[in-house]
Order: C-alpha cells, then structure tokens, then sequence
C-alpha cells in the first residue's frame, strides 16, 4: 500500500518589514515561499499571522514557532522546511521617514568641518610641514618655507583618496563594491535588529511566565 507523499513548504523569514498601524501582516509579508504548486503558495502567502494592536507598540517580533503554529493550522497535512533567521522583526510606522533637509544640511557641514579639522590637527601633530619642507629640500637641494608645488598636490591627493576610499562621487559609484561607510552603516543596523528582536523576545517571555505565574 502507497503511503501518500505529504508536501512540502520551504520559507526564508525576512529580517524586517514595515506596517502601519493596526494593518494585518499575512505570511507572504514576512517570508519567502515555495509550496508544491502556485495555488498553494497564493493561499498559504494571504495567511494572516498577526493583527496590529494599538497595545503592541511601534516594533513587534513574529517567532518562526508562531508561524509554523498558524501554518499547521491551516494546512495540517503540510511539511514545513525553514531556513534563515528565526524570527522577524515588525516595525510600525504610520507613514514613511522623509530626509529632513536643513538637519541632512547640518549634518553634512558638521561631518565636513569636522574631518578637515581631524586631517589639519593630525598633520600638525605629526609635523607635516616640516616634512614637507624637509622633502623639497632633499629633491631639489634648496630650502623654501612654502613648497607649494609639493602642498597642493599632496592636498589634491588626500581629496581624491577620500574619493576612491569611499567609493562614491557624489550619486557615481566607481564600482559594486561596497565602501568601509556602507559595510558599518550595514553592521550596526544588524546590531540593533538583533538587539531589538532579543529585547523584544525578553519582555514576551516574562509576559508569558507572568501570566503562568498568576494562573497558578
């Protein structure tokens, strides 16, 4: 006798998604699927795992347990295979976050003044000048104060390093490789994804053992 092959859903959690406020969030928001045939995959991508409460705050975390839970439910007969992050993270916002132009502009000036203030007191404290005049000196076999056609250059080059460094001239992009900006701007969102989905896991946990504390 045959036995009936179950099958099979494969799904990759997000690591976060947007909502707004007391909207739904359904299966196929939070996760990338593959189910035996598209019908299926529509069906179980419109299955709604979470309602929004005003309650719940602006962030919550979907557990791949509470997701399995609600697929199980749905489909009792279905394999379900999970790959990637255990968890979700739900942000709640009631429109996007537009770039505030005068505090973008200030943000810009403060950050340029600053790293021309850090590139002139480091050249200070290592005696650039005097290097400088040091060098010309053993090139050409005089001593000028002010070797200016050494200076500019070598301030033209600092420029145009920063440039290559960064991998971007203004919206130009010399490459697909990501710049030292891009991969820490990158680490520290990982971090306060993963330190807000912890905390958030924290606090359902001690809701869960309060409430089994106060049952018995």
């Amino acid at each position: 006798m045959d036995v009936p092959r179950q099958s099979a859903l494969y799904l990759r959690l997000k690591k976060r998604i947007t909502i707004r406020p007391r909207h739904k969030v359904t299966l196929g928001q939070v996760a990338r699927l593959l189910a035996a045939n598209d019908e299926q995959e529509q069906r179980l991508a419109d299955l709604v795992l979470y309602r929004h409460a005003k309650a719940d705050g602006n962030r919550v975390v979907i557990d791949l347990l509470q997701i399995v839970k609600a697929i199980r439910l749905a489909e009792p007969s279905l394999t379900v295979e999970a790959y990637g992050d255990p968890q979700v993270l739900i942000m709640v916002s009631e429109k996007p976050v537009k770039p505030r132009i005068i505090v973008l502009l200030f943000a810009w000036l403060l950050l340029f003044f600053g790293a021309g203030l850090a590139i002139m007191n480091f050249h200070t404290d290592v005696s650039m000048r005097e290097v400088h005049i040091r060098i010309v000196e053993l090139i050409t076999g005089e001593k000028t104060e002010h070797p200016l056609w050494f200076q500019i250059p070598y301030s033209l080059g600092i420029g145009l390093g920063m440039i290559l460094f960064f991998n971007h001239l203004f919206r130009k992009r010399f490459n697909e490789e990501p710049n030292p900006l891009e991969v820490e701007l990158y680490t520290y969102q990982e971090n306060v994804n993963a330190y807000v989905i912890a905390d958030e896991m924290r606090k359902k946990n001690s809701s869960s053992q309060g409430h089994a504390g106060d049952d018995n």
